[in-house]
């Protein structure tokens, strides 16, 4: 039947455009912004999962952030050290040199006074945003120190921070309000000849600025009175810094060492989550490409096919001439 009321070929070929150029609309967005997932309305479990994994890879770069400081910290710290183990490790050997019979005990703790004038500056000097690990001029003990070094989330959505510590009150080279917290201002215990017999002495290297001699060590310096028995002591006390600042420092330079594999795997794995991320909201371009193509030809013949479904209806006019 031919009726001009109701055009159902018209209706059939205009829902059929209407169904191509919604699908156009669909590959157009996914075309221009890249993703086949946008908003939720696409896809809505993807979309949660990926905006919950792109907070968290924000997290990461926070993290690896303070990696980057933490490991600013440590470096600082831990090149300080080495300095001062050179240091001390040269006033060993003057300390050796001066057990030898007939030197000038006067001249070599000149040298000494200077080697130890350089500790004081390698300990102030090691700083880096505002903290100093080597040095203290507080009442306020160095202690244990913290650098974020992880953000995880568990299976069941709980979200951490993971931490690096580093044991700094081992590597303070100088506190200037408690000696006894200092590696080179506490008094060192050690054994030392007297005589025929073994006595117990007690040596500090250094008397930090704005305190005084402490009465129960002995600060190590030479004078033409120095016996060979002092300096045998005072020979071991500065072994025994040595080997606490050898600790601290092997310590410092494994944690400086992990800081480092750390902030190489936030990399790694901030690319495999943008991976995995990917996998599941970006558009395939190859794919939308290829649609776009066939929907575009399909929208010319739905246009056309729209054209002669209406142009039927103009045919009933040839009946009335």
């Amino acid at each position: 039947m031919t009726s001009i009321l109701t055009n159902s070929a018209a209706m059939a070929a205009l829902s059929t455009l209407r169904s191509i150029n919604a699908g156009m609309e669909t590959t157009q967005g996914r075309v221009s912004s890249g993703l086949r997932v946008e908003t939720a309305a696409d896809n809505a479990a993807y979309w949660s999962i990926a905006t919950t994994m792109k907070s968290d890879n924000k997290a990461l770069s926070t993290v690896q952030d303070a990696l980057g400081l933490g490991a600013a910290k440590t470096d600082t710290a831990y090149t300080g050290l080495t300095n001062a183990i050179d240091v001390i490790s040269e006033i060993k050997a003057k300390l050796v040199a001066a057990r030898e019979p007939g030197v000038d005990k006067s001249k070599i703790n000149k040298e000494i006074t200077e080697l130890k004038n350089q500790l004081a500056s390698t300990a102030q000097s090691a700083s880096f945003s505002g903290e100093n690990w080597l040095y203290n001029d507080t009442t306020t003990a160095i202690g244990t120190k913290e650098m974020v070094g992880s953000f995880t989330r568990s299976a069941s959505g709980t979200v951490s921070v993971g931490v690096l510590s580093f044991d700094a009150s081992t590597s303070v080279l100088i506190d200037t309000k408690t000696a006894a917290n200092g590696q080179l201002t506490k008094g060192i215990s050690v054994t030392q000849p007297s005589g025929t017999t073994t006595t117990t002495a007690t040596y500090n290297l250094l008397v930090a600025a704005g305190t005084t001699a402490s009465t129960t060590s002995t600060t190590i310096e030479l004078t033409t009175t120095t016996t060979d028995d002092n300096i045998e002591g005072m020979i071991s006390a500065v072994d025994k810094m040595l080997l606490n600042l050898t600790d601290a420092a092997a310590t410092l330079g494994a944690t400086n060492k992990r800081i480092s594999m750390q902030d190489d795997f936030m990399a790694d794995l901030m690319d495999v989550i943008d991976k995995g991320v990917g996998r599941l909201v970006d558009a395939d371009m190859n794919e939308e490409s290829t649609r776009l193509k066939a929907l575009q030809t399909q929208q010319q013949l739905g246009i056309q096919a729209l054209s002669i479904a209406n142009s039927n209806s103009e045919n009933i006019l040839s009946l009335f001439r």
